[in-house]
């Protein structure tokens, strides 16, 4: 059963650098078609395209989720898979030096900067002693040395995926905003589109509630400082009040 596991490992190693590769480029892609239909889609206001927009910004956010899950539920997998590949190399490379599988245990080594294993399962012997010589033999085991690389490159891709989850957030909830202005049919740029409505015949052009609020505080204030002056002048200054009041 674990042989089935290690042996499976190199098969499913030479995929995953592809599937990788493409997987990054499909999401550099959809991110990009989903930034296009957005901003041409708020110059036009199209409600379609803004629908699309926010469709590809969705569907990143879906892959980033599934990648932040499995890496959550699945921290040490990547890990277990690379050294059980190493040891397999190691194993065969030490049996049988002028094998092919020689030439990729050096690859490996100079890949990560490391050099054999200190185990005490290691085959002890002149291949293994041949194996780190000179500069070599200065690096560090390999089996720490994949773990430090791994986990230094995994809180890496586990910063970016943290960045690009936020983003995609905002992008849907800036695009869904958009959108909702657009479909209500709000002008997300009104500047020489204001229309004034015909008004029917015979009707007094009515002014805004702030302005007759105004006025009627105006004349009220104007009612009270006549019945002041009324007041003060008695009954002999009542024939000039009107004559007082305009010239006030």
């Amino acid at each position: 059963m674990g042989s089935c596991g290690v042996f499976g490992a190199p098969r499913s190693l030479g995929h995953t650098p592809t599937s990788v590769f493409y997987t990054g480029i499909s999401l550099a892609g959809l991110l990009t078609l989903g930034a296009v239909l957005s901003a041409i889609a708020t110059v036009r206001e199209a409600g379609g395209l803004m629908a699309g927009g926010f469709l590809c910004f969705a569907l990143v956010f879906c892959v980033l989720m599934q990648m932040a899950f499995w890496k959550f539920h699945n921290p040490a997998q990547v890990e277990d898979a690379m050294l059980d590949i190493y040891d397999l190399v190691y194993e065969k490379a030490v049996k049988n030096p002028s094998g092919t599988q020689w030439q990729e245990l050096v690859a490996i080594q100079d890949t990560f900067l490391c050099c054999g294993k200190r185990t005490a399962s290691s085959l002890l012997g002149s291949s293994e002693a041949d194996l780190c010589l000179g500069e070599e033999a200065t690096r560090q085991d390999c089996l720490q040395g994949i773990r430090s690389f791994l986990r230094t490159h995994g809180h890496i891709t586990s910063t970016l995926a943290s960045v690009g989850l936020a983003s995609m957030v905002y992008a849907m909830l800036l695009s869904s905003f958009l959108w909702f202005a657009i479909r209500s049919g709000r002008s997300l740029d009104r500047k020489g589109t204001y229309t004034l409505s015909p008004r029917a015949c015979g009707c007094q052009p009515q002014e805004p509630s702030f302005f007759r609020h105004f006025q009627e505080e105006l004349a009220l204030h104007h009612v009270s400082e006549a019945c002041a002056l009324h007041d003060r002048l008695g009954p002999s200054g009542c024939s000039d009040g009107p004559r007082l009041l305009q010239d006030n």
